[in-house]
């Protein structure tokens, strides 16, 4: 069963939600490679099992068996180690993980249980200057994945990577990268950082990309924001898509918590978040995903066995 590599998509706060385009900006934005995918449909509430030709979608439960609404410190926290990190400190907590939970992260975390298989691992987001001044202040505010990288001694991605064409921006496109004192930075289009992350995840076991736009265009309860958001990122996939061997990888799609699928609420949702698999063994790997705890579990068998 064993597959040549697994490519993560992470997006930040995508819940299955209502066919009301005038809340749910799934079905008013134009995505062609997603409804492709899943044979021309997109989940809903009423439809949260898909199977189509080349992909399958599953819904995944993210309250985990705690009251109130979800949240990114505890969602990711299960999602990148396996642990149901909510019931572990007894509510829903974020954006940022407690300190409780730090020691599971740790130890836990995805990169460290590949690497420790023998397998090599990317987290391909690249980082400005800032950031790295940010982390060096001694600040405790990081998100799962960032955390999980510097507690695992995997390097993040710069600039240069960037430059390189060895990393990717958080908006894909790179437009802000000279707002933020880079101007030798050019844009590319949405499909050509898809190809370029296929092309990063060819020389890795696992790599891992996140797009947390989703989540904060949710919050802005901006409907022409969060189509544009919805419509950068298929258009990503469409290149990554265009490039990658489905043949030797298996892309995976998954979000922590809802949110931009419903612009009534500024807040998180209780929705069930989609989990797409696209390419090899899709369906071995769905097999045993209900919660957000069975996502690392499932990428680790996937690729050891």
């Amino acid at each position: 069963m064993t597959t040549r590599g697994i490519i993560l998509l992470f997006l930040d706060g995508v819940g299955i939600g209502s066919t009301n385009p005038e809340i749910n900006p799934f079905f008013r934005a134009s995505l062609p490679t997603l409804r492709s995918l899943l044979g021309r449909k997109l989940p809903h509430t009423r439809l949260r099992n898909i199977r189509a030709r080349s992909a399958a979608l599953q819904p995944v439960n993210t309250t985990l068996g705690v009251t109130g609404l979800p949240q990114s410190g505890t969602g990711q926290t299960a999602i990148f180690t396996g642990v149901n990190a909510s019931k572990k400190i007894g509510r829903h907590f974020g954006p940022y993980p407690t300190t409780d939970l730090r020691p599971v992260i740790e130890t836990r975390n995805i990169f460290r249980q590949l690497l420790n298989a023998g397998k090599t691992v990317i987290f391909s987001n690249a980082f400005p200057k800032q950031f790295f001044d940010y982390t060096a202040s001694g600040t405790r505010r990081l998100t799962v994945t960032t955390l999980s990288c510097m507690m695992t001694g995997i390097p993040l991605l710069k600039i240069e990577d960037l430059r390189l064409d060895r990393g990717i921006s958080a908006d894909l496109t790179r437009a802000r990268w000279p707002e933020l004192g880079f101007p030798q930075v050019p844009m590319i289009t949405p499909e050509e950082a898809g190809a370029h992350l296929a092309e990063i995840s060819a020389h890795h076991d696992f790599t891992l990309f996140e797009y947390w736009l989703t989540d904060h265009a949710g919050h802005s309860q901006e409907m022409t924001f969060a189509v544009e958001v919805l419509e950068r990122f298929d258009k990503f996939l469409a290149g990554l898509l265009d490039t990658v061997d489905l043949g030797k990888r298996l892309i995976v799609l998954v979000s922590d918590h809802g949110n931009v699928e419903d612009l009534s609420t500024k807040s998180h949702t209780r929705n069930p978040v989609p989990c797409i698999a696209i390419g090899n063994h899709r369906e071995e790997f769905l097999a045993p995903i209900k919660n957000l705890t069975h996502i690392t579990p499932a990428i680790v068998r996937i690729l050891t066995n």
